[in-house]
């Protein structure tokens, strides 16, 4: 696992992922040594979108609803957490290797992709019937159902198109490692494969500490780890990864007004952030997982097609039920609202949750695809007119890693001085650069690359009236302004208001 997955081969996702690199958003992983397969690092920039994007969710999700509330639970969990939930069991991928080129493959991911080519020349009733199949074989286990529909659809190896396959076999994509540092015989420990099962051993710890009535919901930002066997398309599928999920507990019997008021409001929440409606579409499963009454995923369209950024699922009461019988502990709600058909409490039960789940670096990814922009601009006029190639990155401001960059026009007469007044005076409201190297040009384009959405520019004039003039990243249109109404002239813009205000 030392060689790092090639990470696209389609030309749109070579750039962005170049421009990740090149302008310090994302890092392969221990590069220097040749870096490790399906890991990645975020670098400066990364690291300031990425965070923005968590805590956006974060708040869209706790501060905008009276009755969500976070927890924070450990990586570690008792091993049985894993054997009530099923992951131990069951949470299989189904592998298949090629005996040609002796590359692992998932066979379902195989299928799937058939289906993508069926859908984009023109068959999309072909590539449905095929993934119904797909989903029927999995329901019921029949792996050699699964190869002979490999071997139907002609599915070769993506490498060297060889069509000799080995059997379909299942492979638990959990990492396990010793549980005790003095008990060689201690049962594995496992990295946790999903943030979910801390929210749900800690119901009622949460319930009763935050006094919280049902409906309500416990929200969770975390890493979680698979041992996926195929990881690629970047930072779409990887090893590491992490999630930001919330559970909310309903009476039995509402879940699916719940799961449909989710399913709605997660899809806004997306489109709010800026990803375009047309570029985003619901994708009901055909498989359903162990424990869905019903599973929705957000798909976005990135450069490889299609793919998940979020699931919604209606999860039935099997989490706290599986963790009531293993453990032995009660995992009940008293419910003393008047059922209006018995006229008497609903007393104790077992909620049923309804779950959002969005990988944020599935979210970064999308962010980042979306915001990638490349444009023909004229510059000049008259015979001195000329047309160039613009790269920048249209982000929301309210995510933007840098919202505004202040230049000194020159380096000399007090305007690099009076920039730093701006600087100290906007640093405790807003994350900020100073730049004084290169022209300006070259400055606004370095900016742009980036997505900082304003670059404030301090020349001759600023020393006599205290303006500057502000320049938009999206139009290069520029503004002047007084230094005095900067701080209320970004705080609109790069609010998470702005982004509130749509949901």
């Amino acid at each position: 696992m030392s060689k790092p997955t090639t990470p696209a081969e389609n030309p749109q996702l070579k750039d962005i992922v170049a421009h990740a690199k090149e302008y310090g958003f994302v890092f392969q992983s221990s590069e220097i040594y040749d870096g490790l397969a399906a890991v990645y690092d975020y670098g400066p920039n990364g690291v300031e979108l990425k965070n923005n994007l968590k805590r956006l969710w974060w708040e869209a999700m706790t501060q905008l609803h009276g009755n969500v509330v976070g927890i924070d639970a450990a990586i570690f969990m008792e091993p049985r957490t894993w054997e009530a939930s099923g992951h131990v069991a069951g949470f299989n991928d189904p592998l298949i290797d090629n005996l040609d080129s002796k590359k692992r493959y998932r066979a379902d991911v195989l299928i799937e992709e058939k289906a993508a080519e069926y859908e984009k020349a023109g068959d999309p009733a072909r590539g449905a019937a095929l993934t119904a199949e797909l989903g029927r074989l999995l329901t019921a286990n029949d792996l050699a159902g699964v190869k002979q529909l490999i071997i139907d659809e002609k599915i070769t190896d993506p490498l060297s198109g060889s069509s000799k396959w080995t059997d379909v076999r299942q492979f638990n994509l959990m990492f396990s490692t010793q549980g005790s540092a003095v008990d060689s015989d201690a049962p594995p420990v496992y990295l946790r494969p999903e943030t979910a099962q801390g929210i749900f051993v800690n119901f009622l710890n949460v319930q009763k500490s935050a006094r919280m009535k049902i409906p309500f919901g416990i929200a969770q930002i975390g890493k979680a780890f698979r041992n996926e066997i195929v990881a690629r398309q970047f930072i779409f599928r990887m090893r590491e990864f992490e999630q930001m999920e919330m559970q909310f507990f309903v009476r039995p019997g509402t879940e699916g007004e719940w799961y449909e008021t989710w399913k709605a409001a997660r899809r806004r929440f997306h489109e709010a952030l800026g990803l375009p409606a047309e570029k985003l579409r619901f994708h009901d499963h055909d498989k359903l997982a162990h424990y869905a009454k019903a599973a929705v995923d957000i798909e976005f369209e990135f450069p490889f097609g299609f793919k998940e950024i979020e699931g919604i699922h209606s999860r039935s009461d099997f989490d706290l039920t599986q963790h009531q019988n293993l453990s032995r502990k009660k995992q009940q709600y008293f419910d003393n609202d008047i059922d209006e058909s018995t006229g008497k409490p609903y007393g104790n039960y077992v909620p049923y949750v309804v779950e959002t789940s969005v990988g944020a670096d599935r979210l970064f990814l999308a962010t980042i695809c979306q915001a990638f922009q490349e444009e023909t601009i004229t510059e000049g006029e008259g015979e001195a007119q000329t047309t160039k190639q613009r790269t920048f990155l249209k982000l929301h401001p309210a995510v933007a890693p840098i919202k505004a960059a202040i230049f000194p026009l020159v380096r000399k007469d007090g305007m690099p001085e009076k920039a730093q007044q701006i600087f100290d005076d906007l640093r405790f409201d807003f994350r900020l650069v100073i730049e004084d190297k290169d022209a300006i040009g070259k400055r606004y384009t370095r900016q742009d690359l980036i997505g900082t959405p304003f670059c404030i520019v301090v020349d001759g004039q600023t020393l006599e009236d205290d303006t500057v003039t502000v320049r938009h990243r999206d139009t290069r249109e520029q503004t002047r302004m007084p230094i005095s109404a900067l701080r209320a002239y970004i705080s609109e813009a790069v609010s998470f208001r702005r982004v509130f205000e749509k949901l």
